[in-house]
């Protein structure tokens, strides 16, 4: 029986694929979808391959979401139309910064993926490159950027680790937790966040703690 003209072989698949294809349908498949569900399988399926014709462009899953990670970071710089040199560096220091948590919030898994990873990708390393150059224009030491760096934190990248969640929906303490610790309850009253890449990361939050960071280090420079 002749095979139809539009059906695929593996083979003819796998001329097809490309690192880069297969990066940039990873990430399309973890916007859509999250992390919770996504395999190697789903992808090949996904793409409409053999899921063993991936390996022949990954290692594995832990290779792929490293590079999913570095093709996402590597749209912060794509994106940023403030340029490096315009305006004070504070300025161009948070224009990148929130550039960052634009990119991010477009793919809110990417963030899990860098905070568990040891060693940074190839764009973040770029990104922290930007991140000090700027603060160097701008004539801060290398001690103040050495700081500057770790108080920043993950903030550099666009999003905020935080202490526990508070957002809408999370399970509180227990109510004897809370007898004992009148702060602790008023604090949870009072307040309630939601956020994309995190319970308390909303917009207002991160933005408050990062202009408090940039003028500490602004008055430190001085």
């Amino acid at each position: 029986m002749a095979r139809r003209s539009d059906e695929r072989t593996p083979t003819r698949a796998n001329s097809r694929l490309s690192r880069e294809g297969i990066v940039a349908a990873a990430v399309e498949l973890a916007d859509r979808d999250g992390l919770a569900g996504f395999s190697m399988r789903r992808l090949a399926q996904h793409l409409g391959v053999d899921a063993m014709s991936l390996y022949y462009h990954v290692r594995d899953k832990e290779t792929l979401l490293a590079a999913m990670a570095d093709a996402v970071t590597a749209e912060i710089a794509a994106d940023d139309q403030n340029g490096d040199e315009a305006g004070a560096w504070t300025d161009r220091l948070r224009a990148l910064i929130m550039q960052a948590r634009r990119t991010m919030l477009r793919h809110p898994w990417a963030a899990r993926v860098i905070e568990e990873r040891d060693t940074p990708t190839p764009a973040v390393l770029l990104h922290i490159e930007r991140v000090l150059a700027i603060m160097r224009a701008g004539g801060c030491s290398v001690d103040l950027c050495h700081h500057a760096i770790h108080l920043l934190g993950s903030r550099i990248l666009g999003f905020s680790q935080d202490l526990f969640d508070d957002a809408p929906g999370a399970d509180p303490p227990p109510p004897e937790v809370f007898a004992a610790l009148p702060h602790v309850a008023e604090l949870a009253a009072a307040v309630a966040h939601s956020g994309e890449l995190s319970g308390c990361d909303d917009e207002t939050e991160f933005a408050f703690a990062l202009d408090l960071l940039l003028e500490g280090l602004a008055r430190r420079r001085g």
